[in-house]
């Protein structure tokens, strides 16, 4: 009696296990009773014929798949190691239950597949920099059949595409020789840039050097024809006079000398007694002319420049200024 009781209390747990089903708030079960397809479960308890049901899980999250790595060639004949991750949703298990044996191992061979293709009909250079073109292609592809699975592929992402050792040493030794290249380029531009800048420094100092040496000529000549304006200004104002302060200027040059007995020309001797009539106290003082200034004729004056000093002075003054900003433009220009 004992071991009947315990068989029938063992049958009846059994049979409540069998017989009551629950289902996660984020999945859905599709129940068969003696191999029928009957229904879907959705997320709480429910009781189900025991002994003779079965149920099939269905996650209805996005889940992951992971496409294995895998050899491909691209369209110019360069070996490849690629993978991809896929994410999947379910959208309809009863679809996903009777259209397809395994929609997990259906989905991920069906992208590992896809993704050789694509690659294939791509170049190197083209797998490289642009994945985003791949995942669209692999998704469109897939689209179609996945849709008749009831299962969305959401997203695809290419994680990497890593070319064989003897691309990656030839894309290697090309990058070099681009670097080479370029560093040779900058290189010649940094010697001819310096090459410039050296000759237009030259250039700014034989200008500045020339315009000095040419102001420097000018003021001298501008000088000197001042210096002559103002002797002949000052012959003007003095006219017999200067003629005879020179006289005399040559008599005491000759009195200075060692020599006891000179000899005076007959035109000194006449500009003594001309300069003697104008001393004061000098017994041939009345009478006499004086000794007066000479007015130049109007050409003479045009000539030496006279009623124009005062306008000749303040252009030399004029052009000095503008000597003196041009070579501070200058020099900055050359630095």
């Amino acid at each position: 009696m004992a071991i009947a009781g315990l068989l029938l209390l063992a049958l009846a747990i059994a049979t409540v296990n069998s017989a009551v089903e629950i289902v996660g708030p984020y999945e859905k079960r599709a129940l068969t009773v003696f191999g029928e397809y009957r229904k879907l479960l959705d997320p709480g308890i429910h009781f189900i014929p025991p002994f003779v049901s079965a149920t099939r899980r269905f996650d209805m999250r996005t889940r992951v798949f992971d496409v294995p790595k895998q050899e491909a060639i691209t369209q110019d004949n360069s070996p490849v190691i690629a993978d991809a991750v896929l994410y999947v949703r379910v959208m309809d298990p009863e679809r996903a239950f009777l259209g397809v044996d395994n929609y997990e191992r259906a989905v991920a061979n069906l992208g590992q597949t896809t993704l050789r293709a694509v690659i294939g009909d791509m170049k190197l250079d083209e797998t490289l920099s642009r994945r985003d073109v791949i995942n669209r292609r692999i998704r469109e592809e897939i689209d179609p059949p996945t849709d008749e699975w009831g299962i969305r592929v959401e997203s695809v992402e290419v994680q990497e595409v890593m070319p064989s050792r003897a691309v990656v040493n030839a894309m290697e030794q090309q990058t070099s020789a681009e670097r080479k290249r370029r560093a040779m380029i900058l290189e010649a531009q940094g010697e001819r840039r310096g090459a410039v800048e050296r000759a237009e420094g030259e250039k700014a100092s034989n200008v500045i050097r020339a315009q000095g040496e040419k102001q420097s000529q000018i003021l001298e000549a501008q000088g000197d024809a001042v210096s002559i304006v103002l002797r002949a200004k000052s012959a003007e104002s003095m006219g017999e006079r200067a003629i005879v302060e020179k006289g005399m200027e040559t008599l005491q040059t000759i009195g200075e000398g060692e020599s006891t007995t000179f000899v005076l020309p007959q035109e000194l001797s006449s500009l003594v007694g001309r300069y003697g009539k104008h001393l004061t106290g000098s017994d041939v003082r009345d009478g006499a002319e004086f000794l007066e200034s000479n007015e130049f004729d109007p050409e003479t004056r045009e000539l030496l420049g006279l009623d124009d000093i005062e306008e000749t002075l303040s252009e030399i003054d004029t052009e000095a200024v503008e000597t003196a900003s041009i070579g501070e433009k200058v020099e900055p220009e050359s630095n």
